[in-house]
C-alpha cells in the first residue's frame, strides 16, 4: 500500500495592489547579483505598472491640457518629466502611445485643473516616486499621488463624470456695471444715466491680446512725468476756480469748444435759455454728457467762464452760479504721498453713503455698486442655469461641430450657482456644473449667455431655440481665467474593483488639493480680474453689435408675423393686426 502524500501547503495571500503609500513590489536579484567575496549587490529593478496619476495645475502660461506641437501645454510639460523621472525609458520619450497614455479631461488654454487624472504605465518606486517627479516639474503643476489600476484601465473611457467650477464676479450679473459704448449713448437723458468705464478703457490700451488688441506696458518713468505734469494742471485750474475766472487772473483767456454744425449750436443756446445747470460738451462731436468730467480727462472739457468773459462766437459761456455749484461738488483726492492723482465728482448720494475714494486715482477706481447676489438674483441665475440640465444639442455651445454631429449631444448631471467666495476683496460666484462629458468651450459659452440673459442683453426665451438644430446662433465665450477642473469621477470602476483595486479618487488628497487652490488658482483669478479686468473688459462687447443673434427672438416673431400675413392675402383675409392706416 503506497504511502499517503503529505498535505499540500496553503497558498500564499494575494498581495494587495500597491499605490503611492505601499511597498514596492520588486522582481527578486538573481544569486549572482552579490558575490562569494561580498560585493555590493545590483540595483533592484523595478517593474512596469499601470497606475493613475492624480495632479493639479494652474493654467496661466500654458497653451491647454492636450500636447501642441510648438506651443507649451502641461501634456508636454508632464511627459517630459515623466521622463527625467525614470518612469518612462528612453526608448519611449516623447511617444505617450506605447506607454497606454489617457487623461481623463482636456482643459482649453489658461483653465486650471485641480484634480486632474491621466494614466499609464510606468516605472514606480514609491512612495519615492512622486517626489521625483514633483522635482522635475515647474511649482505650478503638482502630483499628488497615483493608484493601482486594472491593465484595461484608461482615464478617458473610464471617467463617468466630470465636476467644475466657473468663479464668476457679482457684478457680472449687475447690468449697470460695465455697460457697452451702445448702452451708454442710449441711457443719456433717461433718467437712469450709465457712465463711461474708465478703468476698463485705460485696461484695453495696456493689456495686450485684450479684446484684440495689442498694447505695450508702459514705461514707469514716463507714466509718473505725465502724471506730474496733469498735477500741475489740475492745480492750476483749481487756482483759476479759487479766484472765481477773475478775467485779471485769467487775462483774456477763454475757453473755446469748436462747433461742427449749427444743429449742436442751437441745442446749447436752448440749454442756456432753458437754465441748465450741467453743459459737459464733447470736444469730438459736441455730445453732451450726463456727468461732469475732470478737466485731467481728454475725451471731454466743461468750460468754466465768467459771463462778463469777451469770448467769440464759437465759445460757450456759463453762468457764474453754475461754476460755484461745480465748485463745491469737485474734491481733489490726495494720496500718502500729498500727491494730486485725480479729480474726483461726488454726488450727493455718494456723501450720504459716506463713500470713501482716499487714496485713489479715477482711473484705478474700481465700480462701487450696490448690486449684491440677493435671493432673487440667484433663484433667477439658478433658473437660467438650469435650463442646461439634461440631454440636448450643444452644437451652439461649442466651435467646429455641426448640429447632426452625434457628439454635440451631451449629458449635464447638475448646473447650480448656490455659493459666494471672496478672493483677495472681490466677491465670486461660485457656478458649478456636473456632466457626463464637454466639448471645447461649451462650458464657457454657457456661462456666457446665461451672463447676456441676466444682464438683459438677451432675452430667456432664447433658450426656447439655442439647442434646436436648425438654429444657429452665436454665443458669447465667457473668459477661461474662471474655470477650472474641481474633480474627475470614476463610480462605476471603483465599484466594479473595489476588492481588488484602490479606488481612483482624490478624497486621499483633498487638504493637498485645497491647499494647491488656495496657493494656485485662486490668487491667479483674483489677481487676473485685478489687473486685467478679464471678466469686466468682457462684459463691454456682450451688445447686439458683437451679437446679432441676442435679437434672434424678435426677428423670429417678425418673420412669423410677415408669413401669418402672407398667408392670410393668400386666403384673401387681412388680420386686422397688419391693417394699415
Amino acid at each position: 500500500m503506497a504511502a499517503a502524500s503529505p498535505p499540500a501547503s496553503p497558498p500564499h495571500p494575494k498581495r494587495p495592489k500597491m499605490s503611492s503609500s505601499s511597498d514596492p513590489d520588486q522582481e527578486p536579484t538573481s544569486p549572482s547579483a552579490a558575490g562569494a567575496d561580498g560585493a555590493q549587490p545590483r540595483a533592484p529593478r523595478y517593474k512596469r505598472r499601470k497606475v493613475a496619476i492624480l495632479l493639479g495645475y494652474c493654467g496661466a502660461g500654458y497653451q491647454g491640457m492636450q500636447k501642441n506641437p510648438g506651443a507649451r501645454t502641461i501634456e508636454g510639460d508632464l511627459e517630459e518629466a515623466l521622463y527625467r523621472a525614470g518612469a518612462v525609458p528612453e526608448a519611449d520619450r516623447a511617444a505617450p502611445r506605447r506607454y497606454d497614455w489617457a487623461r481623463a479631461a482636456r482643459t482649453d488654454k489658461g483653465v486650471s485643473a485641480a484634480a486632474q487624472v491621466v494614466s499609464g504605465r510606468f516605472y514606480v518606486d514609491p512612495p519615492v516616486f512622486t517626489d521625483r517627479l514633483n522635482a522635475q516639474l515647474a511649482p505650478q503643476i503638482r502630483a499628488f499621488g497615483y493608484v493601482r489600476v486594472t491593465n484595461s484601465f484608461n482615464a478617458k473611457k473610464f471617467c463617468d463624470r466630470r465636476r467644475y467650477v466657473y468663479l464668476l464676479p457679482v457684478f457680472a450679473l449687475d447690468p449697470s456695471a460695465h455697460p457697452d459704448r451702445e448702452a451708454v449713448m442710449a441711457s443719456v437723458g433717461s433718467g437712469s444715466e450709465l457712465t463711461k468705464c474708465l478703468e476698463c478703457s485705460e485696461r484695453g490700451r495696456k493689456v495686450p491680446g485684450v479684446m484684440g488688441r495689442e498694447g505695450k506696458v508702459p514705461d514707469p518713468a514716463l507714466q509718473e512725468e505725465k502724471s506730474v505734469e496733469a498735477s500741475r494742471e489740475e492745480a492750476a485750474v483749481g487756482s483759476n476756480e479759487d479766484a472765481n475766472c477773475d478775467p485779471a487772473s485769467t487775462g483774456d483767456r477763454s475757453v473755446d469748444l469748436p462747433i461742427p454744425d449749427n444743429e449742436t449750436n442751437t441745442q446749447i443756446t436752448e440749454m442756456r435759455s432753458n437754465g441748465a445747470e450741467k453743459c459737459d460738451v464733447q470736444l469730438s462731436g459736441g455730445t453732451l454728457c450726463s456727468e461732469a468730467v475732470p478737466a485731467s480727462i481728454s475725451e471731454t472739457v466743461c468750460p468754466i467762464l465768467n459771463s462778463d468773459s469777451n469770448t467769440n462766437s464759437d465759445s460757450v459761456d456759463v453762468d457764474p452760479s453754475f461754476v460755484a455749484e461745480k465748485k463745491g461738488s469737485i474734491e481733489t483726492v490726495v494720496t500718502e504721498d500729498g500727491k494730486k492723482q485725480a479729480m474726483d465728482v461726488v454726488t450727493e448720494d455718494e456723501k450720504k453713503q459716506d463713500v470713501d475714494y482716499e487714496g485713489s486715482s479715477l482711473e484705478e477706481m474700481p465700480l462701487r455698486s450696490a448690486f449684491s447676489y440677493t435671493h432673487e438674483v440667484k433663484e433667477r441665475f439658478n433658473r437660467i442655469l438650469k435650463k442646461y440640465v439634461g440631454t440636448h444639442n450643444f452644437h451652439n455651445f461649442t466651435t467646429r461641430t455641426k448640429a447632426e454631429d452625434p457628439a454635440a449631444k451631451r449629458f449635464i448631471i447638475s448646473f447650480a450657482a448656490d455659493r459666494v467666495v471672496n478672493l483677495d476683496g472681490i466677491d465670486f460666484i461660485r457656478c458649478e456644473v456636473v456632466g457626463q462629458s464637454f466639448m471645447l468651450h461649451q462650458i464657457r459659452k454657457m456661462i456666457g449667455l446665461a451672463v447676456a440673459v441676466m444682464r438683459n442683453c438677451a432675452p430667456e426665451s432664447i433658450y426656447d431655440v439655442a439647442f434646436r438644430k436648425d438654429v444657429n446662433l452665436n454665443v458669447p465665450t465667457a473668459p477661461e481665467v474662471g474655470l477650472y477642473l474641481d474633480e474627475c469621477m470614476f463610480t462605476s470602476y471603483n465599484k466594479k474593483w473595489k476588492d481588488s483595486h484602490e479606488a481612483v479618487s482624490m478624497e486621499p488628497y483633498s487638504e493637498e488639493a485645497e491647499e494647491f487652490k488656495l496657493k494656485y488658482i485662486f490668487p491667479h483669478i483674483a489677481a487676473m480680474e485685478h489687473k486685467e479686468g478679464a471678466v469686466a473688459l468682457w462684459l463691454h462687447s456682450l451688445n447686439s453689435r458683437n451679437y446679432p443673434d441676442f435679437r434672434y427672438m424678435d426677428n423670429a416673431g417678425t418673420e412669423a408675423s410677415i408669413a401669418a400675413a402672407v398667408e392670410s392675402v393668400d386666403e384673401g383675409t387681412v388680420p386686422s393686426d397688419n391693417i394699415s392706416e
